[in-house]
């Protein structure tokens, strides 16, 4: 699938500072995920959330963060098939990852929860999230977890009917503790 046309931050392979559409460069497609694609999600995985928590979360946590690690937890995550995972490609390399499941909490509120999705900051305003989100959930009613405090993210998923339902949680994040909202549509 290829996604809507949108703009990318600066070609910093060019000089005259002028932005670039995404598909310019290369469409974005999005598919599910293969065991060979766990390296390029952890890379995405680490970059992601040191574009998007930098100042929100401890960092020393964020540059703890190790991708070959990561990338052993995400190859086992797809050959275990349990949860449906895509991947956005955008010249020949992963640029966002979605994953979306039956729910991991015992008192879910929906069916299906979408468990992660992440892009390249470089990919924000492509359409590369709104395909990650239409192929891991669609329509359906579902929930999810966003940090507390995230506006962007927060507003993504509004815009896709989501709204919050009150609840919270809180998870270690190194030395400090994050509070995440549930939001439900």
């Amino acid at each position: 699938m290829t996604v809507p046309r949108g703009w990318n931050a600066p070609d910093h392979g060019r000089d005259d500072g002028v932005s670039r559409r995404v598909d310019e460069v290369s469409p974005i497609t999005v598919r599910r995920a293969t065991a060979a694609d766990a390296h390029g999600i952890a890379a995405v995985h680490v970059a992601a959330w040191r574009e998007a928590y930098a100042g929100r979360m401890p960092a020393a946590f964020l540059a703890s963060l190790d991708v070959e690690r990561r990338a052993a937890g995400w190859r086992h995550i797809v050959e275990q098939g349990e949860t449906d995972v895509f991947v956005a490609e955008g010249g020949g390399e992963i640029v966002g990852w979605a994953t979306a499941g039956s729910g991991r909490d015992d008192d879910a509120p929906r069916d299906r929860e979408l468990e992660g999705l992440y892009v390249l900051a470089r990919v924000y305003g492509s359409g590369a999230g709104q395909r990650l989100l239409d192929c891991a959930i669609g329509s359906a009613p579902a929930y999810l977890w966003v940090m507390d405090g995230n506006g962007r993210a927060e507003a993504f998923y509004r815009r896709n009917g989501f709204t919050r339902d009150g609840a919270t949680t809180t998870h270690p994040a190194g030395d400090a503790t994050i509070l995440a909202v549930r939001m439900i549509r």
